[in-house]
């Protein structure tokens, strides 16, 4: 079709435990059954899926569907959402923070990972380490409190297995979150991204930096040994 849809057309699906095992059918929609090799060799190979972009808010709501995983990975050496909290001039000002858990965030990550799911980042850090960075490190208390797996990576060793400097999510190994910043630092949009080669090189990217990246408390030790 002009519209880049592909249309299909086959038999109803009837069966009740079938149907039961479908999962994000909207209203209105009917499933049908078709052959494999059907879609493998007759559907288009040349398109790529668009990307969707989606406002903050909605980014926050991922957080409360995702399945089994979510997976960070953060590059960048500054986040100016973090200079306008209390906690960050509260470290400027003292060198360290009085963590708690009444920020949203901090509920909803304690939720999933009661229920079991994971979630984990990879942060890079520069030598030496940003201001942003050495709070961060500082933040990886809370965090893990909540659950989280957080390990670091220095940038140099980052660079030497060619992580590329972006900022996602990868939620269950099929749905990237790439955050999209201006040139203030400022996150202002995320990119939803399901296109199949995008989420398999993230799903690269994530297993080379989680191999190789150092759990926090681990990093934070041999950074003050070495002080």
């Amino acid at each position: 079709m002009d519209s880049g849809e592909v249309v299909v057309h086959g038999p109803p699906l009837t069966d009740p435990a079938d149907i039961a095992q479908l999962q994000h059918r909207s209203e209105g929609e009917v499933a049908v059954v078709v052959p494999r090799d059907l879609l493998v060799d007759w559907t288009p190979k040349e398109r790529t899926r668009k990307v969707r972009t989606i406002g903050l808010d909605e980014f926050s709501g991922l957080f409360n569907k995702f399945e089994h995983t979510a997976w960070r990975l953060e590059t960048r050496r500054r986040y100016a959402s973090d200079e306008g909290t209390d906690t960050y001039r509260q470290f400027v000002e003292t060198g360290h923070v009085n963590w708690t858990f009444d920020h949203p965030y901090c509920k909803t990550i304690r939720e999933q990972t009661a229920l079991g799911k994971r979630v984990e980042r990879v942060r890079i850090v520069d030598q030496p380490p940003t201001t942003g960075q050495l709070y961060l490190l500082d933040n990886a208390k809370r965090n893990s409190g909540m659950g989280e797996d957080i390990r670091n990576l220095w940038r140099a060793d980052a660079d030497g297995l060619r992580l590329p400097a972006e900022d996602f999510w990868l939620f269950d190994s099929r749905l990237i979150a790439l955050l999209r910043f201006d040139d203030d630092d400022q996150l202002t949009h995320v990119d939803l991204i399901t296109e199949p080669a995008e989420v398999v090189r993230c799903c690269m990217v994530r297993d080379a930096a989680w191999h190789h990246a150092v759990p926090w408390k681990q990093f934070t030790a041999e950074m003050d040994s070495d002080a």
